[in-house]
């Protein structure tokens, strides 16, 4: 495939929020369904944000949050099916690490399903799998005793 005419973009103001859920809802099972709202909240708390671009057809997407200097993540990597396999998810993962905020970075991590062996291509490593944790945003509750919330009341 000629992917000469293939455009990659770093303004987050020119991200197609549409588009993008679009591109979700074919290639990302894990985006299958965020809001337009949530996705511009996202966008806007990333950086660098990435998108890529055949004529006004957006193919790609990927966004980091870093601190700019010891650890950033990646996120939301994302090519459309019929892209795939031409090393445009290369290209893109390149402009993402080569951005200000995230070149200098001294760790940069990322979380995949299926696509590891894509990954270590690029380098990548498997780090302790062990030490990966998360934590369900659930509603807030406090953990004192129902005498300790009275006497703070």
């Amino acid at each position: 495939m000629d992917c000469s005419h293939i455009q990659f973009c770093d303004r987050k103001s020119q991200v197609d929020l549409s588009q993008l859920q679009a591109l979700f809802q074919l290639a990302a099972f894990w985006a299958q369904n965020r809001k337009i709202a949530d996705l511009a909240e996202a966008i806007n708390n990333s950086e660098p944000v990435v998108s890529v671009w055949n004529g006004d057809q957006m193919i790609g997407f990927a966004r980091a949050t870093s601190d700019g200097i010891y650890r950033a993540t990646i996120w939301d990597v994302v090519i459309h099916p019929d892209y795939q396999g031409a090393g445009i998810g290369r290209k893109l993962i390149e402009t993402v690490l080569s951005h200000p905020r995230m070149n200098r970075v001294e760790r940069t991590y990322l979380m995949t399903t299926y696509q590891q062996g894509f990954y270590r291509r690029i380098g990548f490593q498997f780090s302790n799998p062990s030490t990966t944790l998360v934590l369900y945003n659930r509603p807030l509750v406090s953990s004192l005793p129902a005498q300790a919330m009275q006497a703070r009341d």
